[in-house]
């Protein structure tokens, strides 16, 4: 058996990944007494690194993308913060496709060439650490291709550099290219997992660079923040944030037409789901959409102060969004009606300049007289060819004239037609269901502004989106056996200029079929289409499945506070809030056992997700229209969403208050007696119980992919498929017959 020599060894394993993914490394420290051991030797590896403590110090990633190839580099630095001496193996998974003819790895500037391994010498290599070290944070990566190198020695306060090159071709998903970046999760509570409090507190960033055009559109992630810069003819973009389990799409697209991508996932014992985005093609500005907008502003005696002041430089930014060819009207209101113009007038410099006079002589007194501002608002209507919008501003119920929400909603329905509407609420006074329910209707978003956060910002965020609209009254469907359903938003949109439309649903059927986008642009229709293919099993994007319900939870809840509540809307908030790890007003799990068990309430069951809120907030409880505007706020948010990272934030509250709330691959998992079980176990089910680590194990891994993730939760898990259930214990099997293997992969 061949020996190698300590710190020159690379050694490449060629094996089919799941996804064409580049991980992050990880270090796996080696025995204190050094040995020249053979690659494929999986002997256990002592935890004991005689003092030394390898941990990262910091991660980067350059992706640049040229012709459809994705040119990787990863560098990666290590220090030893112990007292002595260390080893380590550093280990790397490697996508599918990569082209390992142009990789090297560097160590201090020695580049060091690899050799290829056949896919069933990695796999046994992967298996054997993860049986030795029992670590589950491997158990993902088993079937990526591996690099794996020794680094030594590395003393105590010493930091080295690992620098890996590989390319590999940019997939397409429909119109739009796809880059994606994973890395191993964080296991805390095993000696052997990576160190997760020197991976939290260590920088890490991931860019990714490209020569802008017209062939290439504005990058979108479902699964981050982005900023996005251009700088000497280069187009930089960079994850805002943790760099953990990116996705990244790029449009392609030609002069005339748009680009369409469809990200699906699809579990395989339900509906799929699709997340699809259509981005607009580049087009001047004399081929957008003329806009006719309304400003309406409550001047009631409540605005004074810091409201009329923001109110005032809101309405100052959004006639900075003005183009020549809009027009625009000014209302404001209090226990009159009031206007700058009786009719629209055009955005000219003239114009906007005596607006501005006008903002600054509005003066906040007397009452609330909703009624009259919608109808004033709503009066004038705008020809074919023009997009009418409609931005109203409020800090209060109605005081005169009609004040319920239906009635006034009754109101507007008829006098809207084609008008898009806005709504702002300032403060818990607000009427949030009549807000909501004119912005929802009137095709538009609602928002919601606490007394501690800018009217002005949040006026022009909005405003800022709504420029040059390049397609009005986008209808999205499917051509061909595929069909979708249940769509978010249900309602006809507009797509604007250096914005993406982004869709979710449902689908049934699989394979190939046509998504076909349907609007208009200046009165005149327009199509775009694009050939893509819904698969009938697909794993790799949970994301979609949680952002589709996170906005059906704030489209459920708005229908909830128009129409009073009713089991079956009860009941499916509360089923998507448990099953995806949504806050809602339902939502058991989220807040977990052991804050409840800590206050003696063992036995009281699952804490409702309002009231840990409003215990982390305040002890006293909160008033009810509090309540109600929070929930209006949160649902608005919910209905907003459109990646990963935004609905992360909002759910740190319910989530993480305790650590015992895990999200995988679309399930939700909480810790009950030590093991990680999926919200939707019930005992009753039938179960198989395998052993960790054990052939068993492996073995179904090999069946059943998927479970990677899952089964990297720790040893005790319990996992739901279509009609069975599948358990982690030590009192497990430790092999199945093929029969056994063959029935649990169909039952799953």
């Amino acid at each position: 058996m061949r020996r190698v020599l300590v710190g020159s060894l690379l050694c490449v394993a060629v094996i089919a990944a799941p996804r064409p993914a580049a991980a992050q490394g990880w270090i796996i420290p080696r025995p204190c007494i050094m040995q020249a051991l053979p690659i494929d030797d999986v002997r256990p590896i002592p935890v004991r690194d005689c003092g030394a403590n390898i941990a990262r110090s910091r991660s980067d990633v350059h992706v640049e993308l040229a012709d459809r190839v994705l040119h990787y580099e990863v560098e990666e630095r290590f220090i030893n913060r112990g007292g002595s001496v260390g080893e380590a193996d550093y280990l790397f998974p490697l996508p599918n496709g990569a082209a390992f003819q142009d990789l090297k790895l560097s160590i201090n500037g020695e580049l060091v060439s690899g050799e290829m391994m056949n896919a069933g010498d990695a796999r046994r290599i992967y298996e054997g650490i993860v049986r030795a070290r029992r670590d589950p944070a491997l158990v993902e990566w088993m079937g990526h291709g591996l690099v794996r190198a020794r680094i030594f020695p590395l003393n105590p306060g010493e930091e080295k550099r690992v620098v890996i090159r590989f390319q590999s071709v940019a997939p397409r998903e429909g119109d739009a290219l796809r880059i994606d970046y994973f890395r191993p999760g964080c296991q805390p509570e095993r000696s052997g997992g990576p160190l997760c409090a020197e991976e939290k507190s260590s920088p890490s960033s991931f860019v990714v660079t490209y020569k802008p055009s017209d062939e290439l559109g504005n990058p979108y992630s479902p699964t981050h923040r982005l900023d996005v810069a251009d700088r000497d003819g280069r187009r930089e973009v960079t994850v805002r944030g943790d760099a953990r389990d990116v996705t990244l799409l790029i449009p392609t697209r030609k002069s005339s037409s748009a680009s369409i991508a469809m990200l699906p996932y699809a579990p395989g014992n339900e509906d799929g789901f699709a997340l699809i985005t259509v981005s607009p093609p580049a087009t001047r500005r004399d081929e957008t959409t003329p806009r006719d907008v309304t400003l309406v502003l409550d001047v009631s005696g409540s605005m004074s102060g810091r409201k009329m002041e923001q109110a005032r430089a809101a309405g100052k930014q959004l006639l900075g969004t003005l183009r020549s060819s809009d027009r625009f009207r000014l209302i404001d209101f209090a226990s009159d009606v009031h206007t700058f113009r009786d009719d629209f007038v055009q955005a000219t410099s003239e114009n906007v300049r005596a607006a501005t006079r006008y903002f600054d002589a509005l003066e906040a007194n007397g009452g609330t007289n909703i009624e009259g501002a919608l109808r004033e608002a709503l009066r004038v209507s705008s020809p074919s060819g023009r997009l009418p919008l409609v931005l109203f501003v409020t800090d209060g119920e109605p005081t005169i004239g009609e004040r319920s929400s239906d009635g006034l909603a009754t109101i507007a329905a008829p006098l809207r037609r084609d008008a898009r509407i806005f709504t702002f609420g300032l403060g818990a006074d607000v009427n949030v269901s009549l807000l909501e329910q004119l912005a929802l209707d009137g095709r538009g978003t609602s928002q919601f502004v606490r007394p501690d956060e800018s009217v002005e910002r949040m006026v022009g965020v909005v405003a800022d989106r709504l420029v040059d609209p390049v397609l009005t009254d986008v209808r999205v469907h499917t051509e061909g056996d595929i069909k979708l359903s249940r769509m978010l938003p249900s309602q006809a949109s507009d797509i604007f200029a250096d914005r993406d439309l982004v869709l979710f649903a449902r689908y049934s059927g699989h394979g190939s079929a046509r998504i076909v986008v349907d609007g208009k642009r200046r009165g005149a229709p327009v199509r775009w289409e694009s050939t893509v293919n819904f698969p009938d099993r697909e794993r790799d994007n949970p994301f979609v499945a949680r952002l589709w319900a996170t906005q059906r939870v704030g489209f459920l809840s708005a229908e909830k506070r128009k129409n009073g509540g009713n089991a079956e809307v009860d009941d499916e908030i509360r089923s998507l809030g448990e099953r995806y790890g949504i806050p809602t007003e339902f939502t058991s799990y989220l807040v977990v056992e052991p804050r409840v068990a800590a206050s003696g309430g063992v036995g009281r069951g699952p804490m409702r997700l309002m009231d840990a809120v409003t215990t982390a907030a305040a002890p006293a409880a909160a008033p009810a229209r509090d309540t109600r505007f929070e929930a209006a706020k949160s649902a608005a948010a919910q209905r907003a969403v459109t990646n990963a990272s935004v609905l992360d934030s909002m759910s740190t509250v319910a989530s993480d208050a305790s650590g015992g709330t895990r999200r995988v691959d679309g399930r939700t998992f909480v810790l009950r007696d030590g093991a990680w079980t999926d919200i939707r176990f019930k005992p009753d089910m039938q179960k198989t119980s395998i052993k960790p680590f054990s052939k068993a194990y492996f073995d179904v891994l090999e069946q059943l992919p998927e479970l990677r993730a899952v089964f990297a939760l720790g040893d005790r898990v319990i996992v739901v498929g279509k009609s069975s259930a599948i358990e982690l214990s030590n009192s497990g099997v430790s092999e199945l017959t093929p029969s056994g293997l063959n029935a649990l992969a169909k039952a799953w």
